[in-house]
């Protein structure tokens, strides 16, 4: 198996994505967005950035990336999800994977049309333990029993980025730095493309296991 690094806007899937690779092939996730949000919980000025949408400055960001890439075994199998999100970063990306003599690195692009992405920001909930997403406006993603975790049963909480200002903010901001980041992996060989809708869910599951081999 190889280890996984996502590009995708925001509410493209990434999380079900990741879930999936953890739950059948045992890959330890690593997504952005929550590892910053709990550093937030200590630091008021990332609290402020994160809820304006904004991008987090590098300084910030690749040394909390590298610590958690330097963690794993050499038998562990890792999804980045969230990162990079410049060019910049993912030049600083490889480099931090060549010191730590990882090559099996596959690029997964989310393609996801921009009115769906809105409507999973509005329903998107998340377990306020475990970080599982849940979508209240989308069948196949609600919980079971409502405002609570299918595997925790801990409450369910809509995070305080998930708002159609904010999306539109960090959307427009993922079209302007990732053009460059895909340019980049697709002449490095590495890049593969999946369409991801709720009506072609299993297919991108398919297509997911494959380029993961």
């Amino acid at each position: 198996m190889k280890n996984v690094i996502f590009l995708a806007p925001p509410a493209a899937g990434k999380g079900t994505f990741s879930d999936y690779l953890v739950e059948k092939f045992n890959y330890k996730h690593f997504s952005t967005g929550s590892i910053l949000r709990e550093n937030a919980q200590k630091n008021e000025k990332l609290k402020q950035i994160l809820e304006s949408g904004e991008l987090v400055e590098d300084e910030v960001i690749i040394p909390l990336i590298e610590n958690v890439l330097k963690s794993l075994s050499k038998e562990d199998k890792f999804i980045l999800d969230g990162f990079p999100r410049t060019l910049q970063q993912a030049k600083k990306l490889d480099i931090i994977l060549s010191g730590l003599g990882v090559l099996d690195v596959v690029v997964v692009s989310i393609d996801v049309e921009k009115e769906t992405l809105i409507d999973r920001v509005i329903g998107r909930k998340v377990c306020s333990k475990c970080y599982k997403s849940y979508n209240t406006n989308i069948l196949e993603f609600k919980p079971k029993v409502m405002d609570r975790c299918d595997d925790c049963q801990s409450v369910l909480i809509k995070r305080e980025d998930d708002n159609q200002k904010s999306f539109l903010v960090r959307y427009n901001t993922y079209l302007e730095s990732t053009l460059p980041i895909i340019a980049y992996y697709k002449e490095k060989g590495c890049l593969q493309v999946i369409q991801n809708t709720e009506l072609e869910q299993t297919k991108a599951l398919e297509q997911l296991r494959s380029v993961i081999k």
